[in-house]
């Protein structure tokens, strides 16, 4: 089956599959890239990193005299050369001719002119360019009050979906993947980590050395330097963070991170990369959590929720097979990344806490899906799995909670399919061993799955009426399918209960006693202000000032995560005793970095970033 589907599977960018990806300027069909090195000094004065970029490139197209990169304004390119080794009239470097074009909002396109004799031998060469690289949308420069710490400096990327063409310049599309390495200066006393499974210092010199022996797509080239601690939470994990939140990183998490991984690799195969460290990131951090390999980015606020953090944690060790093993090859099936990481995430939670607890947070992220589904209306065209992206547009700004929770209910649906979860993951094994560091699309994952199970092939499954995979993939709306939840009753039952008594303008006493949140998990307490928030505006007499005297304090101990939903009750109710509270979240949560925040408001609600994680938190 696997070499039948090798044999099958063109490469991406092949004359047999011409793949077009218009979020990037760059012709990368034109070209393999078989490894960049990265040479940066890192200023955290001038808020910039100065330093060279070498890319080993072979043309794999005739007649090819350009070559063309993604690259961004606030990246500025100071010279290209070109050397060819083992040539005798390129074994020296040899300026080349450039120019930099407009692309669209997000980028530009850098085009590099190359010598004849590149591309009539057709063989490997070398392209070094030195720039530098300022206050681009990858780069985050964080001055001290910024910082946990609130003393030192500190520096982090983030090059999801289309932002590391501003950090350094390159093919920046998920459908080209290679190894890469690093060389990184710094001021004594900072520092480095970045995504890759090898890493030094030499003290000496104040330098960092890193290597990334497995093939990865540029946006997951990520780097953070400042005042940073690590513990060691297990074999191959680590925890990093800013001293003065080390402690609580390590005891919220303990042993659960290796516990997560051997989860994980029952289900999935053997974890592919070797290293699993996370870095706990300042509130400054624009979205809850990044999957860069070997080393996962997550905001530090999280930890003050332990169900949002196990939940985000194992959602990002997911990543380390669906979306970095094997990667979406454009932006428009981005649900291949999410959907199935989602999806492997909730095997994990059933395995490690039980189908209820599985169930309560499903319904939580689906209810917020039909929230959004009624927000934005049932033909959105952002509502699709597969989404047409047109040119110009940023593939960031159309992530939602579809790409997770449709992604997650078409995965099911194919579960269901199978007749037994298990046969399911032993095609979603398959599927990594087939793909394992290689970019796909959405027929990728159907065929092999159609292979893999002969009997559905032949049944046509594929076209079973109202549940066409085509449908799946390109019609707009809720999702064609949902799980069963019905397991997950004995923790949502007591949230539609409380609902029901507060949908009485003077609920029983009595009866609201018999409620205790304090001893309910994160996910009951926010499906329960969600529910709520539903019904918003409420009346001030009665009903605000009756939840305000119940659960006010109870809910200001709480996390961001549900502090935010009670906070916008207030502010949907126009609710005059709680506003100060709002400020003070306010003041709290967003910081004066909010030149590169994004807040969105929906209906009265106010969202952070990453809507498609719904956590809903202002963030700076």
């Amino acid at each position: 089956l696997a070499d039948a589907a090798r044999a099958r599977r063109p490469h991406p960018g092949s004359a047999r599959c011409p793949l077009v990806d218009v979020a990037s300027a760059s012709n990368f069909q034109s070209f393999q890239l078989n490894h960049f090195h990265l040479d940066l000094r890192l200023n955290f004065t001038l808020k910039e990193m100065t330093g060279w970029l070498v890319l080993d490139l072979v043309p794999i197209q005739p007649g090819i005299d350009t070559l063309v990169l993604d690259t961004h304004p606030s990246l500025l390119i100071h010279s290209i050369d070109c050397k060819m080794p083992g040539s005798t009239q390129l074994d020296r470097p040899v300026s080349l001719t450039y120019r930099v074009d407009p692309f669209t909002d997000y980028g530009s396109s850098l085009n590099i002119s190359l010598p004849g004799v590149v591309v009539q031998r057709g063989k490997g060469f070398q392209i070094t360019l030195r720039f530098t690289t300022t206050d681009g949308p990858a780069t985050w420069w964080l001055d001290p009050p910024l910082t946990c710490g609130q003393s030192q400096p500190l520096v982090f990327t983030l090059g999801h979906s289309v932002s590391n063409r501003s950090f350094f310049p390159c093919f920046d599309t998920p459908a080209v993947k290679s190894t890469y390495s690093a060389t990184v200066r710094v001021p004594e006393g900072v520092m480095v980590l970045m995504s890759a499974t090898r890493s030094s210092y030499s003290k000496p010199d104040r330098v960092f050395h890193f290597s990334m022996q497995y093939p990865v797509p540029a946006y997951l080239v990520a780097l953070v330097a400042g005042e940073l601690k690590h513990v060691d939470v297990g074999p191959r994990s680590r925890v990093w963070a800013e001293p003065c939140l080390l402690s609580c990183a390590l005891n919220k998490l303990g042993g659960s991170v290796e516990r997560w991984l051997a989860v994980a690799e029952d289900l999935f195969g053997p974890y592919p990369w070797g290293r699993y460290d996370i870095v706990f990131l300042p509130p400054s951090f624009p979205i809850v959590a990044m999957e860069n390999p070997c080393l996962t980015f997550i905001i530090s606020s999280i930890l003050e929720s332990r169900d949002f953090l196990l939940i985000d944690v194992i959602h990002e060790i997911s990543h380390g097979w669906f979306g970095n093993a094997v990667t979406n090859a454009t932006w428009e099936d981005m649900w291949l990344s999410e959907g199935l990481a989602t999806y492997a995430q909730r095997r994990i939670t059933t395995l490690a806490y039980g189908e209820a607890f599985t169930c309560l947070e499903t319904r939580f992220r689906l209810d917020a899906l039909h929230r959004q589904l009624r927000l934005l209306g049932d033909d959105s065209p952002v509502s699709k799995l597969q989404v047409t992206f047109e040119p110009g547009v940023n593939p960031s700004t159309l992530m939602n909670l579809f790409t997770y929770e449709k992604g997650f209910c078409f995965a099911s649906y194919l579960c269901k399919l199978c007749g037994d979860v298990s046969r399911f993951d032993a095609f979603l094994r398959a599927y990594i061993s087939q793909f394992k560091f290689s970019s796909v699309v959405a027929e990728d994952l159907i065929e092999l799955f159609l292979d893999f199970f002969p009997a559905l092939k032949e049944e046509g499954a594929a076209h079973r009426e109202g549940l066409e995979f085509d449908r799946w993939l390109g019609g707009l709306g809720a999702p064609l399918y949902e799980p069963d939840l019905s397991a997950g009753g004995v923790l949502t039952r007591p949230v539609h209960q409380l609902c029901d008594l507060w949908a009485d303008p003077a609920p029983d006493p009595n009866a609201l006693a018999a409620f205790d949140l304090s001893t309910w998990t994160s996910f009951q307490t926010v499906l329960f202000l969600d529910r709520m928030l539903d019904r918003c505006p409420l009346p001030h007499g009665t009903v605000m000032e009756g939840l305000s005297g119940a659960y006010s304090r109870l809910l200001a101990s709480q996390s961001a995560e549900v502090q935010i939903r009670w906070l916008q009750m207030v502010v949907r109710s126009n609710y005059p005793p709680e506003i100060p509270a709002v400020r003070s979240f306010l003041h709290k949560h967003v910081s004066t970095h909010m030149q590169k925040a994004f807040l969105y408001v929906h209906d009265g609600r106010i969202t952070g970033k990453k809507q498609d994680e719904s956590f809903m938190i202002i963030y700076g």
